[in-house]
This record gives structure tokens, C-alpha cells and sequence, in this order.
């Protein structure tokens, strides 16, 4: 016996919400955007392997992989409960690019936290399976993020709370938005595109971002679409720095305008851009567009997603 465990990929910031906003995602053609994790018992105490169409990226030798680290870390935690640790035996599906702001790292730490806590019967509770994520990503991305880890693990479009001992809530959605995400086909290291920000920024643009992400949950929990669409076309902590990094992103972005685009950024660190549309017919217009002009190789792809509510989703079966 066997089980699989999804992580759908996500994309953070989402332009208003830098380190602040995340949202999961899946496209509506069902392609799996996102890492699987298989996890089954096995003779030694713990043995691992990676697939897939981006294993080829991941770092070398095995060892060296997060899940590793996720089953260390699990390990660890399970000295707090009266759970014994089974041999486990456990494949990465490896679907996501690295380094395409995509929540890749993210959604290999979801995956395998997720199977293993499920295959022990869940020992842990949900604060503290994400608490663990985080320290995961941060392992990664060199300090504790959860606007990926969080979405890809709860579903939807989750709000950093990280007070009162709460890590993250879910916010409402639209539920007729259409989100177009392209990946280029390279890749921007989390850490690369980080260096590129001001270390210091004007009282202005920091009073902006408060007033426009405050603006954007205020319009997501009234349901005011309209208002949240324009709150989503500028982001004053990012896009104007990271752009640069991004060859084809103003292009694509003037295209997206005359496309009828409600709002188009930078998904988490790039490369991969998102482009907000409330017609289907108008997202598979972009597109189409983003596939003949933004792609760069042949990893690069694009998909029309809708935001996968659910998050890890946890199957009984083999990859």
C-alpha cells in the first residue's frame, strides 16, 4: 500500500501583497502544476528517489534533496508525540521548475510534509505541520516564508497573519477570475531576485503598500471585484526592480492591457508572470500569445489556472 500526496503550485505577492499575499493554483485543463510525493513503507529506514520532467534540476546527490530534510524535521518533531517512526520509503514527482516563482521548493516541502504526517495517522496538527514547512523554505530561500508553503498546504488565497499564534488565513476569492501563468523557461534564484530590491524604502511607497493591500482583503471580503482588479495593476515594492530580470515583461504586459487584462505582475520572484482575466475567452487569447512571444525554450509553458481552494490533496495509490 501506498499513498500519494499533490501540492499545487502558488504564486506569491500577487503585486499588492509582497510576503504578505499567496494563492494556490491549478489549471482548468487538469494538468498537475505542482510536485507529487508517493510514500509507502519500506525494509530500510527511509530510502528516496526523484521523477519527473524537472528531477533532472533538483540538487545532487539525493541527499541533498528537501524532502530529506522534510523527513529529518519530521523525525524530529515526532519526539513530542507518542508516534514511533515507520520506515518510509518516498518518490518526488518533480513537476514544478526550480527558481520559477512558482512556489516549487514550496510545494516539494508541502507534498512530503503532508505524506508523511498522513501516512503516521497525523501526529502533527496543522500549525505546527506548517510551522515546519516554513522552517523548510527557509532553508531554501534563506529566512522563513510562508506565502508559499501556506497556499499550496491550505488551498486558496491565503493572508500572512503570523500573530496570536496564527501563521496564515484564508481570504475570499472571485470566483469567475482566470489567471494565466507563464514561465518562461529560465530560472531567478529566490535569493538573486531579492538582492536586486532597495534595502530601504520611501514612507510614500510603504504607506502605499499598507493602504493597497488593506484595500485589496476589504474589497476580497465584500466582494467588490472591480476595486480589487485596479488594486492588483501596481505593485511599489517589486515589479519595478525585478521587471529587468524578466526579458519579454513589458511587452507582455502592454499586450495584456489590450487583451482586456484586469491586472498582470510578477508571480512570487519570476520568471513566471501572471495575467488576471474575468473571460475565458480573453485568458486563452493571452494565452496563446504568451506561448508564441514570452516562452523561451521548451520548459517554458503556460496554463489558464483558477485557484485550487483546496490545497494538498492527499490519494491512496502509487505515482
Amino acid at each position: 500500500m501506498s499513498i500519494v500526496v499533490y501540492a499545487p503550485a502558488s504564486s506569491a505577492n500577487i503585486s499588492v501583497g509582497f510576503d504578505a499575499l499567496g494563492a494556490a493554483m491549478t489549471p482548468i485543463n487538469a494538468t498537475h502544476l505542482g510536485d507529487r510525493v508517493q510514500i509507502g513503507s519500506a525494509e530500510v529506514a527511509f530510502d528516496f528517489s526523484s521523477i519527473g520532467p524537472f528531477a533532472h534540476k533538483l540538487p545532487q546527490p539525493p541527499q541533498q534533496n528537501i524532502v530529506v530534510d522534510c523527513y529529518e524535521a519530521f523525525k524530529e518533531a515526532l519526539l513530542a508525540t507518542d508516534v514511533t517512526l515507520l520506515p518510509v520509503s518516498m518518490v518526488l514527482e518533480k513537476n514544478l521548475p526550480v527558481g520559477s516563482g512558482l512556489g516549487s521548493s514550496s510545494s516539494s516541502i508541502v507534498a512530503a510534509l503532508v505524506a508523511l504526517n498522513a501516512w503516521h495517522k497525523y501526529p502533527l496538527d496543522e500549525i505546527t505541520l506548517l510551522g515546519l514547512m516554513g522552517a523548510m523554505e527557509g532553508k531554501i530561500s534563506g529566512g522563513v516564508h510562508y506565502d508559499n508553503v501556506a497556499p499550496s498546504y491550505l488551498g486558496g488565497m491565503q493572508l500572512m497573519i503570523m500573530e496570536n499564534n496564527v501563521i496564515s488565513q484564508k481570504i475570499p476569492s472571485f470566483k469567475d477570475w482566470y489567471w494565466v501563468l507563464a514561465y518562461p523557461g529560465t530560472s531567478i534564484s529566490t535569493a538573486g531576485a531579492r538582492d536586486i530590491l532597495p534595502k530601504q524604502y520611501s514612507l510614500a511607497d510603504t504607506l502605499t503598500y499598507g493602504r493597497r493591500l488593506s484595500a485589496f482583503v476589504h474589497a476580497s471580503y465584500t466582494q467588490q471585484a472591480s476595486m480589487a482588479a485596479k488594486l492588483l495593476q501596481e505593485d511599489v515594492i517589486a515589479e519595478n526592480y525585478r521587471a529587468q530580470l524578466i526579458p519579454g515583461f513589458l511587452a507582455a504586459k502592454t499586450f495584456s492591457k489590450r487583451c482586456g487584462a484586469l491586472a498582470m505582475g510578477i508571480s512570487g520572484s519570476g520568471p513566471t508572470i501572471f495575467s488576471v482575466f474575468n473571460d475565458i475567452k480573453k485568458a486563452q487569447e493571452m494565452e496563446q500569445w504568451l506561448i508564441n512571444n514570452f516562452l523561451q525554450n521548451e520548459e517554458g509553458f503556460c496554463h489558464v489556472c483558477q485557484l485550487d481552494e483546496q490545497g494538498a490533496h492527499v490519494f491512496e495509490g502509487k505515482l
